[in-house]
């Protein structure tokens, strides 16, 4: 999941965005997203807020006296009056799109841009440029040029065919006939939902003639056996993991140790391991079948396992305490932020009390 950490950081951004211009069904949606990509607490408190204030994170806070109250009114303030404001650097990167005369200039790469170079300035591009992001005037018009260069040059026919057209590919605007060809398959909006929304638009098919565009409604009954054999789809994996996980419970014998903070069943009798001094529990007949060698590789898994978990809840006391901060700092409340900084966290200080063991 750490691959996808970047992503969700992304979808978090774009929500906060959506917050801010008052749209909370889209960030409701993306702080879904970050968190079906890489769960951070971050987006659990932002999800909580729109589901216990009614989608106005920003109301509510009537009963809050003093000055924490204007706190949370400057912020109000200064939404309403910026929602439409914008930045020279914008007006500036707008003038630059249009004045750009070919769809590579555009993307800002060589004509010889491999794939993956083309999504990373696409990806980069459509989050700058994109309408709720961007007021900058001509800006919608620059983030349409950006989707259709990206939705001709990602498609390997069109950008052959495009490379080959000569001199009048340097004008991509152009709607001489011949430039037919160069028209993109797809919407620049649906484009942009296929990076960051989440899929393909579900209403209609859009079909392509001849470098003309017409739109094929699909039948109910098309779009309910697709709905079915979608959901099979879905629901198969889930079925194979519950007979697997089944089949292991049978199988699998119960294992050597339990590293639990109390005796248990079948485990009575407390250890400690000779390196690390790592408590674990084990079964009466332990003694008998582990000795030696045996003895010295089942500690140091136990050790292992001991380590992992720490690291574990160490991530998890993190993220509870950066949660804290967060919501002390959206809400300005001072009494929570202090609570924060003098929250624990018992995990980290003995992983690092290990580390500094086996480095000493």
């Amino acid at each position: 999941m750490e691959v996808n950490r970047d992503e969700a950081e992304r979808c978090i951004d774009i929500a906060t965005a959506a917050l801010t211009n008052d749209q909370p069904e889209k960030a409701q949606k993306f702080l879904e997203k970050a968190q079906r990509l890489f769960p951070t607490e971050k987006a659990k408190v932002l999800l909580e807020l729109i589901a216990k204030n009614g989608f106005t994170p920003r109301q509510d806070f009537s009963g809050v006296s003093g000055p924490r109250q204007r706190q949370d009114a400057r912020p109000e303030e200064k939404s309403s009056d910026t929602s439409k404001s914008y930045s020279a650097d914008q007006l500036d990167a707008v003038r630059r799109i249009k004045q750009c005369k070919d769809f590579y200039e555009i993307l800002g790469v060589q004509a010889d841009a491999p794939e993956d170079e083309l999504k990373r300035s696409y990806r980069k591009l459509a989050l700058k440029f994109h309408p709720d992001k961007n007021h900058a005037p001509g800006a919608t018009e620059a983030f349409k040029a950006i989707g259709n260069a990206y939705a001709v040059l990602s498609n390997a026919n069109k950008r052959q065919q495009y490379d080959q057209y000569g001199e009048e590919k340097k004008h991509p605007s152009s709607h001489s006939p011949d430039n037919g060809n160069f028209e993109p398959d797809i919407s620049p909006e649906d484009l942009f939902n296929m990076f960051f929304g989440g899929g393909y638009p579900s209403s209609n098919a859009n079909v392509y003639t001849n470098g003309r565009m017409r739109y094929q409604r699909r039948g109910r009954r098309e779009q309910q056996r697709d709905g079915g054999l979608a959901l099979l789809v879905q629901v198969t994996p889930i079925l194979i993991l519950v007979i697997v996980s089944a089949l292991s419970q049978i199988m699998v014998n119960s294992p050597t140790y339990s590293l639990s903070f109390r005796p248990s069943a079948g485990y009575t009798q407390k250890r400690l391991t000779e390196n690390l001094k790592v408590p674990y529990y084990v079964g009466e007949q332990f003694s008998r079948e582990f000795t030696g060698l045996n003895l010295k590789n089942l500690e140091r898994t136990v050790e292992e396992d001991f380590v992992s978990n720490l690291r574990n809840n160490c991530w998890k006391e993190k993220q509870q305490k950066e949660g804290m901060f967060y919501r002390a700092r959206y809400f300005g409340d001072t009494d929570l932020y202090q609570r924060a900084q003098r929250a624990r966290t018992p995990s980290c200080a003995k992983l690092s009390e290990i580390t500094a063991s086996l480095h000493g």
